[in-house]
């Protein structure tokens, strides 16, 4: 052989070499066995919100998927329980080899609870790449979001985000195809807790305390009402607050002087633990009702025996004795040193409903993160039929999932599964 054929044939084998290197370096994403801090990929966020880590992976090595949720600011509780449960699913499928043969990357974005700082986030997930995301959190930043994911054909999910417009816009009637949830939706609580108060508790008479600043409560409210107008429990008073009010005595005091069997309160923990400490003070002694919204609710109360005899509707408990919840309690115990609630369920939950989605879409032919992927996603996504942890999941003509719900009765000082309802 010429020297100069054996010196081009010895160069073409250093370039093959190098771009095989390169690829096994590309792999970035969550990698295999990490701790649920260890993910490759999930920075603490920058100045501005965004995630401060490097991009990752390259090319097509890594799937990318977006965490849209509220690490920080008054809600922050809610997405770092649902960030913790998606990622630690991601975890575990990484571990198995991820989505033929490429792993998940995660890349989380901060929005504060802020919903133009949602859609600012949602643009800088989208210009990093990814092809899916899970998010938002809580409704209001959900809705601001959900047009631009919309037009831009992004597959999302939501794991907590209960409105009934997070994926159908009634006054246009326009379905949001490409979003979809693992919660129930908000006129799902308030009809089943109308039902709970006349057939479970006997409660005749109910009262309702709710926040005339947040879609959430107000969604969760009308469905309350227009269901017990409908099975004869009888709402003797209706009270608002603004959002973000700490002071409810005027309002309780004019409910406790109505004589409610029960009383409904559709909103999130830390108002609800005010309510409770002001309730006891205009001497109202109706048991408190309330929504998924109260989940955290025993970490931030000054005195558990405040909501003594009160329920919620959830959608999971540790106390539930399925092989799925049992073995995503001992994998989350195991991996973060503490029992799941149901924001880290419907977090993991949201990641096994796209994971699966992801996994049809990856063996098309279709690039992936193109247009015609994400298409696919959807597709696959609309056509779940799966047992996940908070129940088994399918959907209907909303894209929301029809599924049981759990009902916790917080008593002696702790939330108790009450049971299924």
């Amino acid at each position: 052989m010429k020297r100069t054929q054996f010196l081009a044939l010895l160069l073409a084998a250093a370039l093959c070499c190098a771009q095989f290197a390169a690829c096994g370096a590309g792999g970035g994403g969550t990698g295999g066995g990490g701790g649920p801090d260890s993910s490759g990929g999930s920075g603490d966020g920058g100045p501005d919100g965004s995630d401060s880590s490097g991009d990752g992976g390259s090319g097509e090595s890594t799937i990318k998927v977006g965490i849209l949720a509220p690490l920080t600011g008054s809600v922050a509780q809610y997405g770092i329980n649902v960030s913790n449960g998606a990622k630690l699913f991601f975890e575990q499928l990484n571990a198995d080899g991820g989505i033929g043969g490429k792993k998940v990357e995660i890349i989380e974005y901060d929005e504060e609870g802020d919903p133009a700082k949602a859609v600012t986030g949602y643009n800088s997930l989208v210009d990093r790449g990814v092809t899916a995301i899970i998010g938002d959190v809580t409704t209001a930043p959900t809705l601001a979001v959900v047009p631009e994911a919309y037009k831009d054909r992004m597959p999302m999910i939501t794991a907590s985000a209960t409105a009934m417009a997070v994926t159908y816009n009634e006054e246009s009637g326009l379905v949001y195809d490409n979003m979809f949830r693992s919660c129930f939706i908000d006129p799902f609580q308030g009809e089943k807790m109308a039902y709970f108060a006349l057939g479970a508790l006997g409660a005749m008479k109910a009262a309702v305390l709710f926040n005339t600043g947040s879609d959430y409560s107000i969604g969760v409210k009308d469905a309350f009402v227009e269901n017990a107008g409908k099975i004869g429990l009888e709402i003797v008073a209706s009270e608002g607050y603004a959002n973000e009010a700490v002071d409810f005595q005027s309002q309780l005091t004019n409910i406790a002087s109505k004589a409610p069997d029960v009383l409904f309160v559709p909103d999130y923990y830390e108002t609800i633990a005010l309510v409770a400490q002001q309730a006891r003070s205009a001497d109202l002694n109706a048991n408190m009702l309330g929504v998924d919204g109260w989940d955290a609710v025993m970490t931030v109360v000054t005195d558990p025996s405040l909501l003594e005899g009160s329920y919620y509707c959830s959608g999971f408990s540790a106390e539930d004795t399925t092989p799925e919840v049992r073995k995503f309690l001992n994998d989350f115990s195991y991996a973060y040193g503490e029992e799941p609630n149901m924001f880290n369920a419907q977090g993991y939950d949201a990641a096994m409903i796209l994971a699966d989605a992801l996994k049809i879409a990856e063996w098309g032919e279709d690039a992936t993160g193109s247009v015609a992927y994400r298409e696919a996603v959807i597709s696959a996504m609309k056509a779940t039929d799966m047992e996940c942890v908070t129940g088994h999941v399918t959907y209907d003509e909303y894209n929301n999932p029809e599924k049981t719900a759990v009902i916790i009765n917080i008593t002696a000082g702790s939330a108790k599964f009450w049971g299924k309802f």
